[in-house]
């Protein structure tokens, strides 16, 4: 059964992985389960006259997104899109780089994180020493091409110095990694961390964005931006 979100915006769930259907694209969330507790989001994202596909951190169940790309899609994947370098975010993309292709994004700071198990966390969670190689790093307002959709780089550090939000316009929606989540923001303890800056990357660059955008985060809920946007107006006078 679909649920209509909102215009020309449906969804429907199937088992642990939901699936919208926008205007021009299907977006498939898979819940991974992780050593941290918190499943992490990964989102598969088709544009339906191209087939080309994206997927945005693959933190494991690579037989399902494999399944996804070959058997229900039936496309290409044309990138692994890495919001940051943490483990619970690439541990699977070697291996879906392995079985299916697909050059591997990320930022210029966070790639330098890829083969550091001091910042990309991965023996601090739990999970084999993780080494990858990225084929192209991206920076702050680059464009990413799947077919007629249009994703730019919104670098948007504090939860990793490297970390980056990736915003289409064209179907109103934000995949926000770990900076913003429903109701709250992402962690600012950790290795390459900075409160000031995740507090700047969401009122300066985040919040500039139309209130109707659909927030796609790295673990929890989606939101929309009017939704969260309540929280940061009142904070902000207080954040420096």
């Amino acid at each position: 059964m679909f649920t209509k979100l909102g215009d020309n915006c449906w969804k429907r769930i199937i088992g642990n992985i939901w699936e919208e259907w926008k205007k021009n694209m299907i977006l498939k969330e898979l819940k991974i389960d992780t050593w941290i507790g918190d499943p992490t989001n990964c989102y598969v994202i088709f544009d339906e006259d191209s087939k080309e596909i994206m997927v945005i951190d693959p933190a494991g169940d690579i037989d399902k997104i494999e399944d996804l790309i070959k058997n229900v899609f039936k496309g290409k994947l044309k990138y692994i899109y890495l919001t940051h370098c943490h483990g619970d975010h690439i541990a699977g993309v070697n291996e879906l780089k392995r079985r299916c292709g697909g050059k591997i994004l990320i930022h210029r700071i966070d790639s330098e994180g890829l083969n550091n198990v001091d910042i990309n966390l991965s023996e601090y969670i739990g999970l084999p020493d993780i080494e990858l190689e990225a084929d192209s790093r991206v920076d702050d307002n680059d464009l990413i091409h799947l077919g007629d959709l249009e994703f730019r780089v919104i670098h948007t550090p504090g939860h990793t110095a490297g970390s980056t939000s990736l915003y289409c316009e064209k179907e109103k929606c934000l995949f926000s990694g770990d900076t913003i989540f429903a109701g709250t923001w992402g962690r600012t303890d950790l290795p390459t961390s900075s409160r000031e800056a995740i507090m700047n990357s969401i009122v300066n660059k985040i919040l500039n964005l139309p209130d109707d955008t659909f927030i796609y985060p790295g673990h929890g809920k989606a939101t929309m931006l009017k939704d969260e946007k309540p929280i940061y107006l009142e904070l902000k006078p207080k954040m420096w």
